[in-house]
């Protein structure tokens, strides 16, 4: 039986090798402004992309990537740059919904993911769509039961995508959920001319509202609960049900999200999907799991509508429920590899011997640690205030300009 795929998010390199550092199989990842977090997320350019499929070969894992916007005329010669790009760079796969992008990638024959934007629902439009692509994003509205419907009855068919194997089908298993359905939303554009389909949503469902009276003008704070503002995805507690559907890929959501986000969740998921395939996939671990979780940005946690739910969970308030949040201490300066030793200066606050803290950079991924002892020209201190240059012990190596962050509770 093939294990499930984990696949990562990567808004930058820092949090491209904090996936790969967290065990995920596959990355995906944005390029210029045709991907849906063209605003939130930083986004690749063309010429990272050999750099990245580089990456990937050298940690036996697979790059995809996200051209799922909405497309226009003037739009298409630059979509067909990014394809031929990926193509030659060696990027596995390209994640689309608007058939000009499907047409040209079969054109050419690299692989394409159907997207999440266009909406499966049922065993017939995994038909219609094997004619182009290999591994298809269900709707997130589908109950697991549906998944599993869809992938019982896939199989009876034999349905086969361009390489001639059976269609893979991917869901999303943790991160932000939009109210509308599978992200196609127009209150951004209505609002403010930006659209969510072109990766330019502001999130303004996200916000808290008022509503009016239109007779006499009286004002009503609607302060129970941010009503559009979904909470986010949590599935780690019935993956062993997901992978029993037949479920080939699982995706985390958060592009636009820090490298500390992808790592704790990536290498939460990469140790329950392990533990399930082992026979130690327990209650008490999941607890583990899910306080793990809660420690970077979430809005709150729900299953979303895969064990049967009608309607979904909103957030109580704005922003991050996350119970740590990082501190901004300094950065690298340089790295003792022989003592595993990193230099590093204290450029705001201050950091005592405990601490925890955690260390990002874009080669150095994600490192987190705790400080079990401090010097200042070889002589150990207790604590180290802004403008120290102090050392400490890494794990692993650390480069110059790296960024120091204390780990405190939020």
């Amino acid at each position: 039986m093939e294990r499930i795929e984990l696949m990562s998010p990567a808004g930058n390199f820092e949090s491209l090798m904090a996936a790969i550092k967290a065990g995920c199989n596959a990355v995906y990842f944005g390029v210029e402004q045709l991907n849906m977090r063209a605003r939130s997320s930083i986004n690749f350019n063309l010429d990272d992309l050999k750099e990245i499929a580089q990456i990937a070969k050298e940690n036996s894992i697979k790059a995809y990537i996200t051209l799922n916007t909405i497309l226009y005329d003037h739009d298409l010669r630059l979509m067909r740059e990014i394809v031929n790009a990926a193509k030659e760079s060696g990027i596995h796969a390209i994640i689309a919904s608007d058939n000009a992008v499907l047409s040209y990638c079969r054109k050419i024959s690299i692989p394409v993911h159907i997207s999440t934007q266009c909406n499966i629902t049922n065993i017939e439009s995994v038909e219609f769509y094997s004619a182009f692509a290999d591994v298809m994003v269900l709707s997130r509205e589908l109950s697991l039961k549906q998944v599993a419907d869809i992938v019982k009855e896939m199989e009876r068919r034999e349905i086969t995508g361009p390489s001639g194997n059976l269609i893979k089908i991917e869901i999303f298993g943790h991160g932000a959920l939009c109210m509308a359905v599978s992200g196609k939303c127009y209150l951004s554009l209505h609002s403010h001319n930006a659209s969510a389909n072109r990766g330019a949503c502001i999130q303004n469902c996200r916000r808290s509202y008022i509503v009016t009276d239109k007779e006499e003008g009286y004002e009503l704070e609607i302060d129970n609960e941010y009503i559009m503002s979904a909470k986010d995805l949590v599935t780690i507690d019935f993956l062993d049900k997901i992978i029993e559907a037949g479920v080939s890929v699982l995706k985390i959501e958060g592009r636009g999200r820090s490298a500390d986000y992808v790592y704790e969740t990536t290498q939460c998921y990469r140790e329950a999907i392990d533990s399930i395939y082992a026979g130690t996939y327990t209650q008490e671990k999941i607890e583990a799991w899910k306080k793990r979780l809660s420690a970077v940005f979430n809005r709150g946690f729900w299953d979303g509508y895969y064990l049967g739910r009608k309607i979904g969970e909103w957030s109580k308030e704005h922003g991050s429920n996350a119970t740590k949040k990082k501190l901004y201490l300094g950065v690298g300066k340089r790295y003792f590899d022989k003592i595993q030793v990193g230099e590093f200066k204290i450029e705001t606050h201050s950091l005592k011997k405990g601490d925890e803290i955690i260390i990002t950079g874009p080669k150095t991924g994600f490192i987190k640690t705790k400080i079990e002892e401090m010097r200042v020209n070889d002589i150990t201190v207790e604590e180290v205030k802004k403008g120290a240059v102090f050392s400490i012990k890494v794990p692993e190596k650390i480069r110059v300009d790296d960024k120091l962050y204390k780990w405190i509770d939020a």
